[in-house]
Parts: C-alpha cells; sequence; structure tokens
C-alpha cells in the first residue's frame, strides 16, 4: 500500500531546497507519495518576525545551510534576487511581493494538478544552485520547468486571472502545516506527526518503515 505524507514547503528556505534531493530519493525507492504544499515563508507569514528574533537568527541560518549543502554535496548559493523583498538593514518587508508570491502560487497550482513535488524539484535549483544570477529573468524558470513537462507561461496566465483560487490553496496549507505542531519549512507530516527540518528525514523514514512502508 502507497504511504502519504505531506511536505509543507517554502520557495524562499533554503532547508526546503536542501530537503529536496533526500525527498526525491525517497519517493524513487520507496512505495510513497510525497504532497509538497507549498506555504508563505515566516517574512509574510508572520509580519515582524525579523525584527524579533535573534541577530544570530539569520547568521547562523547562513552558516548551517552552507555546510549542510557543502555535507551533502548539493550546489548551494542564497538567490539573487532574495525571493523576499526585504530590507537587509531595518529588516522591513515590502508590502508588494511578487517574486515570492508568483513562486508560491505556482506551487499551488502544480499542487492542486498533484506534481507540486515535480514542479518545485524542476524550479528551485534555479533560484538555489547558483548557476544563474537573475533567477526572475529571462526564460530560466520556463525552460526548467518545461523539462518537467511545465508551461510556465500558461500556468503565470492561469493565476493572473484568478490569483484567490491559489491563494485559497496556500491558505488552507498554512492553516494545515499549523495544526500539524510545527512552524518551520520544510516540515513532513506522516499521521499527523510532523518531522520538522532535512535532518529528520532518516527519522520519518524509520517512522514510515515501521507502519509498512515497502521499497519499489
Amino acid at each position: 500500500m502507497t504511504l502519504s505524507v505531506d511536505l509543507f514547503y517554502s520557495y524562499r528556505s533554503p532547508f526546503s531546497y536542501l530537503a529536496l534531493p533526500k525527498t526525491l530519493k525517497l519517493v524513487a525507492e520507496y512505495d510513497l507519495a510525497v504532497n509538497l504544499r507549498p506555504v508563505y515563508p515566516l517574512a509574510v507569514r508572520v509580519p515582524g518576525f525579523f525584527k524579533k528574533a535573534s541577530p544570530n537568527f539569520i547568521r547562523y541560518v547562513v552558516l548551517d545551510s552552507t555546510r549542510v549543502a557543502q555535507h551533502e554535496g548539493i550546489p548551494f548559493r542564497f538567490p539573487r534576487p532574495d525571493p523576499i523583498v526585504q530590507d537587509k538593514t531595518t529588516f522591513d518587508v515590502a508590502a508588494e511581493q511578487p517574486y515570492i508570491h508568483r513562486l508560491t502560487r505556482l506551487g499551488a497550482m502544480a499542487q492542486l494538478e498533484g506534481r507540486s513535488l515535480e514542479f518545485t524539484s524542476a524550479i528551485a535549483p534555479v533560484l538555489w544552485d547558483g548557476s544563474v544570477a537573475g533567477w526572475n529573468e529571462g526564460d530560466y524558470l520556463a525552460r526548467a520547468a518545461e523539462k518537467a513537462g511545465f508551461d510556465l507561461a500558461a500556468m503565470d496566465a492561469a493565476i493572473s486571472t484568478d490569483a484567490d483560487r491559489y491563494e485559497q490553496v496556500i491558505a488552507e496549507n498554512e492553516k494545515d502545516h499549523a495544526a500539524s505542531g510545527h512552524w518551520g519549512v520544510p516540515t513532513f507530516v506522516f499521521e499527523n506527526e510532523p518531522f520538522f527540518g532535512q535532518d529528520r528525514i532518516d527519522l520519518l523514514l524509520w517512522r514510515m518503515q515501521g507502519k509498512g512502508l515497502t521499497k519499489r
């Protein structure tokens, strides 16, 4: 019997990106369905979060994500531009967020099609692997999405005509994410039990194996 797990994912989160290779390996090796459910980053979900956080928070995230990438051999660099429009000195988050709104709504659209993991795995490296400066320009995203069978222009057009539909999907994801018992990303949820962080995938696998997870 195919087991199912939810993955609450943010397109700004370095650890969400770093979780993708192990997640794809799980799906390839085990009879498992991963339902990737995009949520907005803390900068959007929790207004003022970074103003209240310790100054060490961001420094540690940069340090830790960089060394995790090095340890795992994952190409990595923080996106240029940042998916969140935010003043790096005052930490003020702009009211208009064209990048993260677009990315998260695209992920929500792929979720409705049952292919959000495939979509995200295709486009996330464009932001994070360091090969592109200006990921939001040109056809970088479109070409990456096309390789996974997605028509990015058609997706953008559909979202522009009914953005509320995809916002509702995101809102439902955020509601279920909060109900799972954790607020961070990536959070995997299996049978109502949350597993936070890319470093909890092995523990998640152990739990699922105890529930009958089998290899393909």
